[in-house]
């Protein structure tokens, strides 16, 4: 488990974290999601002790970071893939950080199989691309065998069989009652991965919630209406503070009106309808309307 208390992070007269507090559970797959800028790389450095809060602490299964007397086997983090001695080869680096908690030579070729390197497991890590050195990273993350996990942008420069492995290796360490902390900028691939939102902006907690309660909660799905009368509908609904755009001259895409709503103005009526079609907000539909407000860089 990872409890964010309080914490706040200042660099000079900015505020990079302010009074953020979460908590991150075992068993199922946590994202960590904010506008470039909000504070979510300053957040994972904090809670990995490589950048000192000015305010609050951060607990990793119990205690700081810093007091594990082998962080490598409580903790498994990619916080930067290509933080790696360029002319080591991958083998080596892996056996390097393995011989620092007496972790077995076995462990290392079974985590260089597992993140698929095994053919290149004796070239040197300067010529890996970056979705070799991600790889590279989550190996390196996984090496302890921790009981948390946390990744920043682990998917970035992997191919669709990569992302595909990402996204399988974290259910599957969910499955086995892991802590999984994972940042992403991609929506749709967090809308298939995680089962858990923390959405920050600005330095500040806007969200710590599931999927679906996110959509419900933000409301920008649309419902599809075809009708005969679609022109008289659209006046219809939007002097009840429907917002209303014709796709077609039948039919009409709507927003701010529930489907059922939508269903009695048209009976009320006597309007024929002959589709009407709720349709689900993305989440990346349901972030960008959250997040409006709280987007730093435009």
């Amino acid at each position: 488990m990872i409890e964010v208390q309080a914490l706040t992070k200042r660099y000079g007269d900015k505020v990079a974290v302010d009074e953020l507090t979460f908590t991150v559970k075992p068993g199922q797959v946590t994202g960590f999601l904010g506008p470039n800028g909000a504070g979510k790389s300053t957040t994972m450095r904090m809670i990995l002790g490589l950048d000192r809060p000015a305010a609050g602490q951060a607990l990793v299964t119990g205690r700081p970071y810093r007091e594990h007397a082998a962080p490598l086997t409580a903790v498994g983090a990619l916080l930067e893939a290509k933080s790696i001695h360029k002319g080591r080869t991958a083998r080596s680096h892996l056996t390097s950080l393995a011989q620092t908690h007496g972790i077995s030579r076995a462990r290392v070729d079974e985590v260089l199989g597992l993140a698929g390197l095994e053919s290149v497991a004796d070239r040197r890590a300067g010529g890996f691309s970056l979705g070799m050195g991600q790889r590279l990273g989550i190996a390196a993350a996984l090496l302890g065998d921790p009981a948390v996990i946390i990744l920043d942008e682990p998917v970035n420069g992997l191919d669709p069989d990569g992302v595909l492995w990402v996204r399988n290796l974290l259910h599957g360490l969910a499955a086995e009652g892991r802590t999984v902390l994972v940042s992403s900028h991609l929506m749709s691939e967090m809308a298939v991965t995680a089962e858990n939102l923390i959405i920050i902006g600005r330095g500040k907690l806007l969200a710590d919630t599931s999927i679906d309660d996110l959509i419900a909660r933000v409301g920008v799905g649309t419902v599809t209406v075809r009708s005969p009368r679609a022109a008289e509908l659209r006046d219809v609904l939007t002097a009840h503070g429907a917002t209303v755009t014709s796709v077609e001259p039948s039919t009409l895409q709507v927003t701010d009106l529930p489907v059922e709503e939508i269903g009695e103005l048209a009976l009320g009526r006597e309007i024929v309808l002959y589709e009407l079609t709720p349709r689900r907000a993305s989440l990346e539909q349901a972030y960008m309307e959250l997040t409006r407000e709280a987007v730093e860089y435009r």
